[in-house]
């Protein structure tokens, strides 16, 4: 069995303990770092997940974020103690998948790591198998978690992918935020919360000639989004 590892980008010594501490508990194999400078020195390859905090000594964590997604769609819940919704969609539009709030309670987080590895690990299976499915110029390849746009791979995280997934296999159906959420993210949604728009906006902005005036996902107003006939 392989122990997931996880790296833990927290400058606050005890929660960056607390954390360590917690996530042993399930036998994950836990490497800490204490500021930005040194997280970027890290081989990213070398971790399934990582948590991520905002207000970080020498390199601030948005900054970190942005690094860490031009070289890897490996997982990332932010855990900070900005609260404000502009932070919160801020860090999601930048490529995290998670957004946790300090202070947090650890059996969710614990809860939460354990969904974003779950996904991550199915990802990113092996398998020489190959089942396609086809709109106009994407292809998604379900078994290898590949998504070409005529011929040209484009790098979708976890979440993109799956998103891209549901509208392909349902292409006729309009999707509610909520059904989108429980979907994708396996979770109850929550009325407010921004996670479904703006991994939408992330998509887009990946699969779309003009994101701005989308043709593949469609907002079908006051009801949700649709693929695009």
């Amino acid at each position: 069995m392989n122990i997931s590892k996880i790296l833990i980008i927290e400058d606050d010594e005890q929660i960056n303990d607390l954390i360590r501490d917690t996530l042993k508990k399930e036998n994950y194999d836990i490497t800490q770092c204490f500021n930005g400078r040194d997280a970027l020195c890290k081989s990213y390859n070398d971790f399934q997940l990582i948590i991520l905090d905002i207000m970080l000594p020498y390199v601030d964590g948005i900054d970190v974020l942005r690094e860490i997604r031009k070289k890897s769609t490996l997982p990332i819940i932010i855990l900070s103690a900005k609260t404000e919704e502009c932070d919160r969609i801020t860090g999601l539009t930048l490529g995290a998948d998670d957004y946790m709030i300090k202070p947090f309670s650890p059996k969710e987080l614990t809860a939460r790591v354990k969904s974003q590895l779950r996904r991550y690990i199915k990802y990113n299976q092996n398998t020489s198998s190959y089942s396609c499915l086809q709109h106009e110029k994407l292809e998604l390849d379900t078994l290898a978690h590949k998504v070409f746009k005529a011929n040209r791979e484009l790098n979708l995280t976890p979440k993109e992918f799956e998103l891209l997934k549901l509208f392909l296999e349902n292409p006729k159906q309009v999707f509610t935020k909520a059904q989108i959420f429980s979907r994708v993210w396996g979770d109850d949604y929550l009325k407010d919360d921004n996670t479904v728009m703006v991994t939408i906006k992330r998509l887009r902005d990946k699969i779309e000639d003009m994101p701005k005036q989308p043709k593949y996902i469609l907002t079908v107003w006051g009801i949700g989004y649709k693929l695009g006939d």
